[in-house]
């Protein structure tokens, strides 16, 4: 079951850089800080930092938590979404999918059992 618009991610080509000035802009520190993804939880919506990208190119991808990415792919597959690359293990057990709706839009899924909604600021 879908549970909510969880992430919004943003790539960028300078992750320290754009670590430092994310957490000024929303005056909180990172909660998962690696090097290939800098996650922030900011009134309970994670705003993510993938490295190495182009800001304008690939422009930002919206994640929407679920719990048990394996079956809620196969479900929305079902009903018309058409994968688009299998699902991956972005780290720390945090699970990722991207599938493209019958409109052509992206509808990304992310399954991240370190995300706390209950530390809401």
């Amino acid at each position: 079951m879908i549970k909510g618009l969880r992430t919004v991610a943003y790539p960028v080509a300078d992750l320290a850089a754009a670590k430092a000035w994310y957490a000024q802009v929303f005056d909180t520190a990172p909660y998962f800080d690696q090097p290939f993804y800098v996650g922030f939880n900011i009134g309970g919506f994670e705003l993510g930092l993938i490295p190495d990208g182009t800001p304008g190119t690939a422009g930002s991808m919206v994640y929407w938590g679920v719990d048990g990415i394996d079956a809620e792919v196969a479900r929305i597959t079902a009903l018309g979404a058409t994968p688009q690359g299998a699902i991956q293990d972005v780290g720390d057990g945090i699970r990722t999918v991207e599938l493209a709706d019958p409109f052509g839009n992206l509808l990304c899924l992310i399954d991240n059992p370190h995300f706390d909604l209950t530390a809401v600021r």
